[in-house]
């Protein structure tokens, strides 16, 4: 991939532009918590904002400084990619970091307090809690299927399981084993933390946060309040009463089916299904701090989890299909009960029915040490482009970069009022304007790359 096809990105959980490394420490916590989190690409000799190409005056020093750097201050040790990349008389400095199989990576001598992991395009420390998930990641392991020895068969509610299970077939002790909701643990047999976050009979005195928030607001703030409720029932229960929740707050009239009258939801109830599922399939039970979110506005939904995105996974994998089990006690239940149907299809699923229903697709988002999901209840308002903007897309995408002059040929227009429209199309984030400066005669323009 060469520069300019990199620059049609923006920074984000896997990309990081620097002008230079007058900050080496803030450029080594980024290379660990690339490597701790999906990996990802840092360039030394960009501007961040417009990615203008300042360059490196003497590539071979800084890339030589670069490798140093990080063989001195990062362990355990990391083996990036270092390359030198021109465009032009500029040079610019790549280091891809891999995501690593030997996380933690941290500065310093000690991984409290010197690891770090990225969330959007900032870079967080690692508490206790991420750090521990990182080391069951390396040894393929899930907090869910951990088991608590302290406790014992009992504690798991059986008649709730039970009924549950019903519908699908009857449940025995056996299956209580078999699905992981047991285990044997030194001869005894002892439920595991997703048993008892599904089926524990005292499941909020040891995951005080494994209950769902739920809220009808008035407008598109928090500032007033319309309803609310608390669902501190079994998660798979607690499911199905949050459904009826937004059911009730998000149905906007009537659709008469023959001699059905049905209510016409603001958000397909298929994507709300979905989300939902979701939210308990994914969340990082050993985070503490707060419980799942729901929030309804007068403009979207938002549902919110505990966690980040499973080690390796980045917002963009989510749309194209690419799925990480974080929990496999969980998830394996939902399956059996016909929550979850095909592994990684819930989000095309959500993104399917809101198209379908002329809304935009759901936007998902990394906050703090959570998982927003939002869902938009207005019709998709897609920028006004006329038939020159899109001609102009085109032919940036066609060409692969091209001048204003040379844009400006193609659809006959003037360089000034071809400039006019390529600053229109970059502040919409639709095109992405690659040189030196501002004032570069040479620069180019690119179609953007989600």
């Amino acid at each position: 991939m060469n520069l300019p096809q990199i620059l049609q990105q923006s920074e984000g959980k896997t990309l990081e532009f620097k002008r230079d490394l007058s900050s080496p420490q803030a450029f080594l916590r980024s290379v660990v918590a690339f490597a701790n989190t999906a990996g990802g690409r840092i360039l030394i000799g960009v501007e961040n904002g417009r990615r203008y190409i300042s360059g490196i005056a003497d590539p071979l020093a800084e890339e030589e400084r670069v490798a140093s750097l990080i063989s001195d201050s990062v362990s355990p040790m990391l083996l990036p990619d270092i390359e030198i990349l021109r465009h032009r008389s500029r040079n610019v400095i790549s280091i891809w970091i891999y995501p690593s199989s030997n996380r933690p990576h941290f500065l310093g001598k000690d991984p409290s307090t010197g690891a770090y992991v990225r969330v959007g395009s900032t870079n967080r420390r690692a508490d206790s809690d991420l750090l521990a998930e990182m080391r069951r990641h390396v040894r393929g392991e899930s907090f869910d299927a951990d088991p608590m020895p302290n406790l014992n068969s009992e504690d798991i509610n059986f008649r709730v399981a039970s009924e549950l299970f019903a519908e699908y077939r009857k449940l025995t002790l056996r299956d209580l084993d078999t699905l992981r909701i047991c285990t044997s643990y030194q001869g005894r047999t002892v439920p595991t933390v997703g048993g008892v976050l599904l089926f524990g009979s005292h499941r909020l005195t040891y995951f005080p946060d494994a209950w769902i928030q739920a809220g009808r607001f008035v407008g598109t703030d928090k500032s007033r309040i319309l309803d609310r409720a608390d669902f501190q029932m079994p998660l798979i229960e607690a499911i199905h009463a949050v459904f009826a929740f937004i059911e009730r707050h998000m149905a906007s009239g009537l659709e008469i089916n023959g001699l059905r009258h049905n209510a016409r939801w603001t958000v397909p109830p298929i994507a709300v299904r979905e989300a939902l599922v979701n939210a308990v399939a994914h969340a990082d039970y050993s985070q503490r701090g707060s419980p799942f979110r729901v929030a309804i506005f007068d403009d979207r939904l938002e549902i919110e989890n505990p966690g980040l995105l499973p080690f390796g996974l980045t917002i963009n994998d989510l749309p194209r299909g690419v799925s990480k089990i974080r929990n496999r006690v969980i998830t394996r239940v939902l399956h059996e009960l016909r929550l979850v149907e095909q592994w990684g299809s819930g989000v095309q699923r959500m993104i399917s029915a809101c198209r379908e229903t002329g809304l935009s697709s759901p936007v998902w988002e990394e906050l703090g040490n959570r998982i927003r999901v939002t869902m938009s209840t207005k019709q998709s308002n897609q920028p006004v482009l006329d038939d020159t903007d899109r001609g102009i897309l085109d032919a940036l995408e066609s060409h692969g970069g091209s001048r204003t002059s040379e844009v400006a040929k193609m659809i006959r227009l003037s360089p000034r009022a071809t400039r006019t429209r390529l600053a229109k199309l970059v502040d919409l984030g639709l095109a992405v304007e690659i040189g030196s400066s501002p004032r570069d005669p040479q620069r180019k323009y690119y179609a953007s790359i989600a």
